[in-house]
């Protein structure tokens, strides 16, 4: 029986190679996928799980991460840390805008960052976890947003004061910080909000930090008492 010649244009195309992702690359991309993972999962979820999740070998994620710690500290500087702007900062110390106009300002940008599901999400299961993120994050606000909308609000009623914050002072400031994050859990934990479109901040949300600014404004007015 004669032989087959195979047909050199009928051969499989030789595999493409595989070129290695470079370190930085692939670490990022790690990091990424364990926001995700630990925004649907908790932090209380297991790294063997996040690997498979992945698609990689618990070896791989161990030689980047060698300890769930490591990771959460990266996790923590990615979306917490790394999203503080330093332009919030020079916004609130501007002596030419008004506190009214200041704070939304804050706000509304400050929103676009944490009204995102990954976000809400992962400061929420840390709450219920360790409290690892939500006390280095806390941490940082008391560094450097509290201060300075106690500072602004003094100056706003005229009043020269260089003490720190009461405790009912410190409970209004966290009540006005603490209604624009309940904009986020309204949506990412409760699952509901009015908006059809929560995707993005809208120009209703917008409106609607102005009311809440608005109405810090309005309990630092003192208290008629009836006669």
């Amino acid at each position: 029986m004669p032989s087959i010649r195979k047909n050199p244009s009928a051969q499989q195309a030789p595999a493409p190679v595989r070129r290695r992702m470079p370190a930085a690359q692939r670490e990022q991309q790690l990091v990424e996928g364990a926001i995700r993972f630990f925004s649907r999962h908790g932090l209380d979820g297991q790294l063997r799980d996040l690997a498979r999740e992945l698609g990689i070998t618990h070896t791989l994620l161990y030689h980047y991460f060698p300890t769930k710690q490591a990771l959460l500290e990266r996790v923590y500087k990615d979306i917490f840390e790394g999203r503080w702007r330093n332009e919030w900062e020079t916004l609130l110390d501007d002596k030419s805008i008004e506190l009214p106009e200041k704070l939304t300002r804050f706000y509304v940008s400050y929103a676009r960052v944490i009204i995102e599901p990954e976000w809400v999400r992962v400061f929420v299961y840390s709450g219920l976890s360790d409290r690892y993120i939500t006390d280095r994050y806390f941490a940082l606000l008391h560094e450097k947003l509290f201060p300075r909308i106690h500072r602004e609000t003094l100056k706003f009623l005229g009043s020269r004061s260089r003490k720190p914050p009461t405790e009912r002072e410190m409970e209004r400031i966290l009540g006005l910080h603490g209604s624009i994050f309940y904009m986020g859990m309204r949506r990412w934990v409760y699952g509901f909000d009015p908006n059809q479109d929560i995707s993005a901040l809208s120009e209703m949300d917008a409106i609607y930090i102005e009311d809440r600014v608005m109405a810090y404004l309005v309990s630092l007015q003192p208290k008629k008492v009836k006669t």
